[in-house]
């Protein structure tokens, strides 16, 4: 019987790139079949919320497809992921679909699943200087825009804070771009610049509370992500007793939702994930089998990663507040009405 088996391994959540107890999550697929396609997903870490959506949505729509799937978690680590997308080069995977823990990193992994004729797609984050077969993701452009933008539309405090993710996470460099680009021509300036090293979420409470107990308050804090500002949200809590100080972040996860409708937190920038991970299987079987899908025009764009220009699908995102929760968030099914306003 063919299915997929899910051997799911506690992960330390909050570990940087150069630390070595990270553990995998390992999803392996019958291989006996020759004629049924493995597709090889290669996930960073299932420490942030919408991760584990992502997987479950592209795993069901693998399957349905007619694929297994083979997933690797690599617990927040680079040499991890790379030693795991090793794994699945000497599986000899039909495809790759990759979230990269750092954009710079995984040029000669990807050259020994080129060197096999292993189509490689890059998903949500751009992998640099490597040869990809496509780019799949939201705009993160467009987010720091939209970001950038919410703010201006609450406030016309001159001073920014910006509470980002890791460097090495090519979308905060393109967030960043988009809300310099907005900002650009009017009277605010980014006051203090944070980066959350790995995605760790107590960097980022502490960095806030340091900057805090410096005097140093923001009119208005932009955050890299959702988990970020829910830990801005509680160094303000703690150590912060002023006025109301406008907060975003992104991926609309359950916690900034409810923080959203009860007035703590302004607005999350979401991305439409569910069809950004469906398509993503979609392509993966499609080269899977040879093939080479058809980016539909108005989603199609092509960006330079340093080998090539990169053909790729780019989804929209969707700017949510109180005035649209209910229409994006709700409607959609993306969270139940008592799970984001309570029973």
């Amino acid at each position: 019987m063919k299915k997929i088996i899910f051997l799911l391994i506690s992960a330390l959540l909050f570990v940087s790139c150069r630390e070595k107890n990270s553990v995998s999550t390992d999803v392996t697929a019958d291989l006996s079949n020759e004629n049924k396609k493995v597709i090889g997903l290669s996930i960073d870490t299932l420490a942030i919320e919408r991760w584990q959506r992502d997987l479950d949505i592209f795993i069901n729509k693998a399957k349905e497809l007619g694929a297994d799937v083979i997933v690797q978690n690599a617990g927040n680590s680079c040499e991890e992921q790379s030693r795991q997308i090793l794994y699945l080069y000497e599986k000899n995977v039909d495809c790759v679909v990759i979230v990269p823990k750092d954009a710079e990193k995984l040029v000669d992994v990807v050259a020994r699943l080129k060197s096999k004729k292993i189509p490689v797609i890059s998903y949500d984050r751009l992998i640099l200087n490597a040869d990809i077969d496509l780019y799949l993701t939201i705009d993160s452009e467009r987010v720091g825009e939209l970001m950038a933008e919410g703010i201006l539309n609450i406030t016309d405090a001159r001073k920014w804070f910006c509470m980002l993710g890791p460097r090495e996470d090519f979308n905060m460099t393109l967030i960043k771009s988009g809300i310099d680009k907005v900002i650009k021509h009017e009277n605010v300036y980014i006051g203090y610049t944070f980066y959350t090293d790995g995605w760790n979420y107590d960097l980022a409470y502490t960095g806030m509370v340091n900057i805090l107990n410096e005097g140093n308050f923001p009119d208005a804090i932009i955050c890299g992500n959702d988990a970020v500002a829910n830990s801005v949200v509680k160094a303000l809590n703690l150590y912060y007793s002023g006025p109301h100080i406008p907060i975003c972040g992104q991926d609309a996860d359950i916690t900034s939702c409810q923080y959203i409708v009860k007035g703590i937190q302004d607005f999350t920038i979401y991305k439409p994930i569910s069809k950004l991970a469906e398509t993503a299987a979609e392509y993966a079987v499609e080269l899977a089998n040879g093939g080479h899908p058809e980016i539909p025009a108005s989603q199609h764009r092509t960006i330079n990663n340093g080998y090539a220009e990169i053909s790729g699908l780019w989804l929209d995102p969707i700017r949510v507040d109180k005035s649209n929760i209910d229409e994006v968030i709700i409607n959609s099914g993306f969270h139940s009405y008592s799970a984001v306003y309570g029973k």
